[in-house]
């Protein structure tokens, strides 16, 4: 009489078959592109504002700023010249969120052009072969 070890080491001794399967990608759909490029662009200016935000703060914080003045008074020879005066927060973030607005425009739009673009290469291509397995 075996033991309940012997059983399941004679289990995991068999071969499990490998499935493979073959797949031809011929059609993207252009509303799902679309949808997707837009939320990832979204993403990315979410990033892009949050970012720079944070870059002007460290920035201000760690005395960057003062020292930039020192130096563009002495080049400049203006005394009241400040760099926070001309790149305020404010200005940062105003900024950023119209580069972050231009890029979700831009990113949405290459994104429907690219589903186009591909819909239009499967014609003469006959699409993209993909391949899956189970492992």
């Amino acid at each position: 009489m075996s033991s309940v070890a012997e059983k399941l080491q004679r289990k995991s001794q068999r071969q499990v078959a490998v499935k493979q399967v073959r797949l031809k990608l011929v059609y993207v759909d252009f509303w799902s592109a679309v949808k997707l490029s837009f939320l990832v662009a979204v993403s990315l200016g979410i990033v892009l504002v949050v970012a720079s935000i944070l870059v002007w703060i460290i920035l201000n914080s760690t005395g960057i700023f003062g020292s930039l003045d020192n130096i563009m008074k002495d080049i400049l020879g203006d005394p009241t010249y400040s760099v926070t005066s001309s790149f305020s927060l404010t200005q940062v973030a105003l900024f950023s969120v119209v580069i972050a607005v231009l890029n979700i425009v831009v990113g949405t739009a290459l994104g429907a052009i690219a589903s186009m673009l591909y819909n239009f290469s499967v014609r003469v291509t006959g699409g993209l072969l993909v391949g899956f397995t189970n492992n």
